[in-house]
């Protein structure tokens, strides 16, 4: 596939997902990586914009450059963006109450604090990316989990075999003092995300580095 062809579905991609206003974002193509530039209202559709390029066949790897611009001249203070942070994250069931602590300065909204999963510092950083006035999130919460005596390896690769979309065979699973490496070749981008999802959601797991290729 062309640069020029990859850049259009990228921006086709873009024109078909409903939650962005993509007449503000350019991009780029080159050998498969892409670049995207311009500006949006909000970090959620700062966000959605990524995802939607994630999902075109071809794109290999993704240069964030998109600003977050709010309309209209009135923009949200950060004692407000902070006094909602921690509203809504003491609604969301998913985070740990008093887990997580909240610090704005320009919009931009930094997460810190410890949870035992991945997923419950995802959901954190989720459950404020709505919210206005929010320009960017840094999530520096620490995943310190739960002493387990499982074997993270074996469990791992378990969850390849059950997987339908993994080629568990493909992928080579090493784990030291909690840190997940994967190596090895997928056919997909999803096949990728697929992987990572899995060693995340072993218990016991603190980082993933993930060196799968796609080919």
């Amino acid at each position: 596939m062309t640069d020029v062809t990859l850049r259009q579905n990228v921006l086709d991609e873009l024109e078909f997902e409903p939650s962005i206003d993509a007449a503000h974002i350019g991009v780029t193509a080159e050998g498969g990586v892409i670049t995207l530039t311009g500006h949006v209202a909000t970090y959620a559709e700062k966000d959605a914009a990524e995802r939607a390029a994630r999902r075109v066949k071809g794109v290999h790897a993704i240069a964030q450059e998109i600003e977050v611009r709010p309309y209209g001249t009135h923009v949200t203070a950060d004692d407000e963006i902070a006094k909602r942070s921690i509203s809504t994250l003491a609604w969301r069931t998913t985070v740990p109450r008093d887990a997580v602590t909240v610090r704005v300065q320009n919009g931009w909204v930094t997460l810190e604090g410890k949870v035992e999963w991945q997923y419950q510092k995802n959901a954190a950083a989720s459950a404020i990316r709505d919210l206005a006035g929010v320009v960017s999130i840094s999530n520096l919460i620490a995943v310190t989990p739960r002493p387990t005596s499982s074997d993270v390896k074996q469990r791992i690769e378990e969850a390849f075999r059950r997987d339908a979309e993994l080629e568990a065979q493909a992928i080579q699973v090493n784990v030291l003092d909690g840190k997940v490496t994967l190596d090895g070749t997928v056919k997909r981008w999803s096949e990728r995300q697929a992987a990572e999802h899995a060693a995340w959601s072993a218990a016991g797991v603190k980082s993933v580095e993930d060196h799968l290729r796609i080919g």
